[in-house]
């Protein structure tokens, strides 16, 4: 007996999908104030690990979900950047790091397509032992993309005034013995794996779409 195609509306109300619209209405509560934002920002990235939880747990894992997903990430990590670049000088710093993330996860998500792959962290084919291993370890990527996340709105809270020296805030909260400056430490080393991940999977997806071309020409 075949399986009843689940109606429309019902992959809309998904839970996991439920989830996902709660990210976008706090995000957009969010801009009231900075204190407001961080906190919310954070408890909307944290609700990004339980979305997939959901999605395991009630097995209602859509494409439509995983789209969602991805656009909320990086519309929100978008106007966190967009903030502080605004706050920071240089600010070419964040643009140049939104410009990076938007186009690294777009080639990666695209490649997937092509590929034929379900999720765009399905990666044991690449050439890179590093996204094999970011990909791989979900302690990595979580510790990876915490990281990201905090230290940007580490930046915002302690930014005192409108463009602000970038490098004399961050080489003065690291040199005062605090919780801070060790925090900021961990979280350093882990955005700076993530860029490094981001660059790679940029460079990998690009392939993948090249090749996609080279081999449909040849079969041509």
């Amino acid at each position: 007996m075949a399986k009843q195609r689940p109606a429309k509306l019902s992959v809309y109300l998904y839970i996991p999908n439920l989830v996902g619209y709660l990210r976008v209405l706090l995000n957009c509560i969010a801009f009231s104030n900075k204190t407001l934002f961080s906190l919310l920002y954070f408890f909307s990235f944290c609700c990004d690990a339980v979305d997939g939880w959901c999605a395991r747990k009630f097995n209602q894992v859509s494409t439509f979900g995983a789209v969602l997903d991805m656009v909320t990430d990086r519309v929100s990590t978008a106007c966190l950047l967009v903030i502080l670049s605004q706050i920071y000088k240089p600010s070419l710093v964040f643009l140049s790091l939104l410009a990076l993330d938007i186009a690294s996860h777009w080639l990666q998500m695209y490649s997937t397509f092509l590929s034929g792959k379900t999720s765009h962290k399905d990666v044991k084919d690449s050439t890179s032992w590093l996204c094999r291993l970011y990909y791989g370890n979900r302690m990595l990527m979580g510790y990876c993309c915490v990281s990201c996340e905090v230290l940007y709105i580490i930046l915002l809270l302690i930014a005192k005034k409108q463009t602000e020296d970038l490098m004399n805030v961050v080489v003065e909260s690291l040199t005062q013995i605090s919780p801070l400056s060790i925090l900021l430490t961990l979280n350093i080393f882990g955005w700076l794996i993530k860029q490094i991940i981001n660059v790679i999977q940029m460079k990998t997806a690009a392939d993948v779409c090249v090749l996609y071309d080279i081999e449909k020409h040849h079969k041509a």
